[in-house]
């Protein structure tokens, strides 16, 4: 199947692919994005001065929510149940950009890497939204599946850059 668009039946229409004959495994999606802008919007959010509110700490909810939504977002993903989602952020003041990283698990028959993504986009647009008052410039780049395991398929793991 390696190779196999697997979301398209014999005459080439879109169909939600069939997991019921899968096997349930523990399953963990891992993605990240980075967000960069002016350093004086970088201090801000790191002293707590954007007038919104605590920045990551919504950015972290609103991920949350992101992974939560995913099948109501991109059509042919499953509704499944996650059973966890863990963010972090790492700030680069060299670089004046944020790193989201998320987490999603669940025990299923289908991956959890659309969620992942999803997590990411949705908390790198609430950092955008809570700061676009004082940097309209901010870029978001660098989304990407970092890791995913569990399923036949087995372990991903995005090569690090340059290779």
């Amino acid at each position: 199947m390696a190779g196999e668009l697997t979301h398209m039946d014999a005459s080439g229409r879109a169909k939600m692919v069939d997991v019921g004959e899968k096997g349930e495994t523990l399953r963990e999606g891992v993605a990240e994005a980075v967000i960069s802008m002016k350093p004086e919007t970088l201090a801000l959010i790191k002293e707590g001065r954007i007038k919104k509110g605590d920045v990551l700490a919504v950015a972290q909810v609103a991920g949350v929510m992101g992974a939560k939504k995913t099948p109501d977002l991109i059509p042919m993903c499953h509704p499944i149940e996650i059973t966890g989602v863990d963010f972090s952020f790492r700030i680069d003041d060299a670089a004046s950009s944020i790193t989201i990283q998320a987490s999603v698990r669940n025990i299923g028959r289908t991956g959890v890497e659309m969620e992942a993504l999803t997590a990411v986009s949705v908390a790198a647009l609430t950092i955008y939204d809570m700061c676009k008052a004082v940097d309209r410039g901010m870029t978001i780049d660098g989304m990407t599946l970092v890791r995913k395991s569990g399923g036949r398929s087995g372990i991903y793991e995005r090569p690090p850059a340059g290779k």
